[in-house]
């Protein structure tokens, strides 16, 4: 629901602005002589040196109290309205919940990554890890866990109890479907430099 209320403003802001750059470059377009003799009879004359408002009327508004501040108001709220919209387009998806079978239950895919994260931690002769959970159309995810073992330990050695957390996540997500990548690196041997 969320998303499709997202995709909606997002089209009608971009048909919104598409359609005021139409009619803007038509309007611009009819100022030339080889354009203008082509347009139909009810276009608007522009003629060759047109612009959108007078010198005499600018001035005249100008003067008027309301139409310095409305003018200003008007293009603050514009900036701050596509601000708003920009940096909710940068903004990353994880943030969002995820429903899960139970009623009025639902999960964050932040909280699953962190928990996958504090599980596989918790293995012996793993260093450190990093889980990511990505959420996917049509109820899939994505989970990626980046694992650094401890010097001298085996991968085969802790890969079982990591195939077990993996699918321990695995079944919490559910009812998604969920694609795992596990990466296993060595964590570094070398001793730390002191100056």
């Amino acid at each position: 629901m969320i998303r499709t209320a997202h995709t909606a403003v997002n089209r009608t802001a971009l048909g919104a602005t598409g359609l005021a750059l139409l009619l803007t470059g038509s309007w611009l377009a009819g100022t030339d002589r080889t354009v203008a003799r082509q347009l139909p009879a009810w276009w608007p004359n522009t003629g060759k040196n047109a612009v959108l408002l007078e010198p005499g009327r600018l001035a005249q508004l100008r003067s008027e109290g309301w139409w310095t501040p409305t003018v200003t108001a008007t293009a603050i709220g514009l900036a701050v309205l596509f601000a708003c919209w920009a940096l909710g387009q940068v903004r990353p998806r994880s943030g969002r919940r995820m429903a899960l079978p139970s009623p009025g239950c639902t999960v964050r895919p932040r909280a699953l990554a962190e928990a996958l994260t504090a599980r596989a931690d918790a293995v012996p002769g793993v260093a450190r890890t990093r889980a990511r959970v990505l959420p996917r159309r049509g109820r899939r995810l994505e989970m990626e866990l980046r694992v650094w073992l401890d010097p001298d330990t085996s991968p085969d050695a802790v890969l079982p109890a990591l195939r077990a957390v993996t699918a321990e996540a695995e079944g919490a997500a559910a009812p998604y479907t969920t694609h795992t990548r596990l990466r296993l690196s060595a964590a570094s041997h070398r001793a730390p430099h002191v100056r």
